[in-house]
């Protein structure tokens, strides 16, 4: 107890040279004041408070470049500048996830987001080959069909309610889960059929729940959270995620398994032959494969990185879909570039009825240009927390081993250094002379580094396909304004307010 106070006092002293607020309260730190009155049961708006004090003590702070406030008893320092993010992100030593992660445990354990060390490189490894291109090139017939019913489902609207759609983001949503399912997890879910997900209710309300106890640290313990109603609410959502993962995954694995005993695939020798086919499988299929191999590597084990991967590779995704929808159906003229390029790929009007390829794909420049601007003004992940393991130097302040790095992506792609006119949607950033001269760091939407989103190009390739597919088929308006589209800063950036859209054919 005594050489932790001591560690605490010294660990205080160092951090309080660099620029910040002090902390007023040794409960809470600077929390009471940044969000507004802790205390009173604000939810998520507390964590909107949270979040819009951090953007404003960005502008404060501008000149210093860095600036340090208090989580509870633990020193918080934000990095929101491109060489002070490079710091952090290029380091092949500052790999370890902050604490903050830790909450998140009982739902995603320590897979590829949140573990570290020796664990983390070897699944990184493991994983790595279940995004090789050739595999993603096979994804493409399987996104197609779910395409296809979402498409059908936009047409229906244009018939039934005169194109309106009070909010697309749950039918991207579901369209995104369906992907995702069967390009990674070989199953077939068909949520945009069968509506109301209790699997997408209970990542939506985790995500609610993780953000006001992070916020609140009398419930950082888990006994003591257990016993609230958030706390009982958060672990009934644990039970539906991990059923939902448990039966993909013992679905999956029944078919493998039966595909073994019919000597269709081998998944358990470890000749030449088969260890070129496991470079190659998809993403599930790596993890039963590994499974089948090493008993050490348990169905639990397979289950961190199946929710990891399911939470990241659809509600990130669906997001940033969601988002560079409404930015273009803002822009006529961004639009309009969009439909000239895509009719110049598809060879004018007859190419909706022509499938995506992977070339296709690679000539849309344009759009691609789309989805990043969109990406830079709505990163789908707002932050990335990372504990330094060793004493670090930053524009001349000391930043000690121990503390906390809060790397601010949103506020990271809106310095105007970087970005003139940052709050101005310009996909030209990303094709003109300005993206050359950028530096590397100041747009990191899939983090950068080691420990960079390893299912970056599933995402693009996925959004790409989304967006192109609707384009070749509509002509989109969005109903509201983006000041009228509040952000909700969650887990991900995701809208509070419906995104409402106009679909008009392009078939006449």
């Amino acid at each position: 107890m005594l050489r932790t106070l001591h560690n605490y006092e010294c660990l205080r002293r160092v951090t309080t040279l660099i620029p910040g607020i002090n902390c007023q309260n040794p409960v809470l730190g600077n929390l009471d004041i940044i969000t507004c009155g802790i205390n009173k049961d604000a939810g998520v708006d507390a964590y909107q408070a949270f979040f819009q004090a951090l953007c404003g003590l960005c502008k404060i702070f501008e000149k210093q470049r860095i600036f340090r406030f208090w989580m509870a008893f633990e020193p918080i320092v934000v990095f929101y500048k491109p060489e002070t993010v490079e710091t952090i992100l290029s380091s092949n030593t500052v790999l370890t996830k902050a604490r903050q992660y830790d909450l998140l445990s009982p739902w995603l354990g320590y897979g590829l987001l949140t573990s570290g060390g020796n664990k983390w490189r070897l699944r990184r490894k493991l994983l790595t080959p279940s995004f090789h291109f050739r595999i993603l090139e096979d994804f493409l017939p399987i996104m197609s069909e779910h395409l296809i019913v979402f498409v059908d489902l936009m047409r229906k609207q244009t018939l039934v309610n005169n194109g309106i759609v009070d909010d697309i983001t749950p039918y991207i949503t579901r369209c995104a889960l369906d992907i995702i399912c069967e390009t990674a997890m070989g199953i077939k879910m068909d949520s945009q059929i069968h509506l109301d997900s209790p699997y997408v209710k209970a990542i939506h309300q985790t995500g609610e729940l993780f953000l006001l106890r992070m916020l609140r640290p009398w419930l950082w313990n888990d006994f003591i959270y257990r016993q609230t109603p958030n706390g009982k609410k958060f672990f009934n959502n644990m039970d539906i995620l991990h059923g939902f993962t448990d039966n993909v995954i013992k679905e999956r694995k029944r078919e493998l398994l039966d595909e073994i005993n019919r000597n269709d695939k081998c998944f358990i020798t470890n000749n030449e032959t088969n260890s070129d086919h496991r470079r190659r499988q998809a993403f599930l299929d790596s993890l039963l494969s590994e499974h089948f191999r090493n008993p050490e590597f348990t169905e639990e084990d397979i289950r961190e990185e199946v929710d990891t991967f399911m939470f990241e590779g659809h509600d990130t995704t669906s997001m940033a879909i969601s988002w560079t929808l409404h930015l273009i159906g803002r822009d006529q003229s961004v639009q309009d570039k969009c439909h000239q390029e895509l009719d110049t790929i598809f060879d004018g009007t007859d190419g909706d009825r022509r499938p995506l390829t992977m070339n296709d794909l690679r000539e849309m420049k344009y759009l691609e240009a789309c989805i990043k601007e969109a990406l830079r003004l709505f990163p789908s992940v707002p932050f990335i927390g990372r504990q330094l393991n060793e004493d670090i130097n930053i524009n001349g302040h000391s930043v000690p081993k121990g503390v906390t790095c809060l790397l601010f992506l949103y506020q990271l792609h809106r310095d105007p250094e970087c970005f003139p006119q940052p709050e101005v949607y310009r996909p030209d950033r990303f094709l003109d002379r300005e993206n050359m001269t950028r530096h590397p760091f100041a747009y990191v939407p899939f983090s950068a580094g080691p420990r960079n989103c390893i299912g970056q190009k599933f995402a693009l390739l996925e959004e790409k396909a989304l967006l192109a597919t609707i384009l070749r088929n509509f002509r989109i308006r969005s109903l509201d304004t983006r000041d009228v589209i509040k952000v909700a800063p969650e887990m991900v950036i995701r809208p509070k307010t419906p995104i409402r859209m106009e679909f008009v054919s392009r078939k006449l």
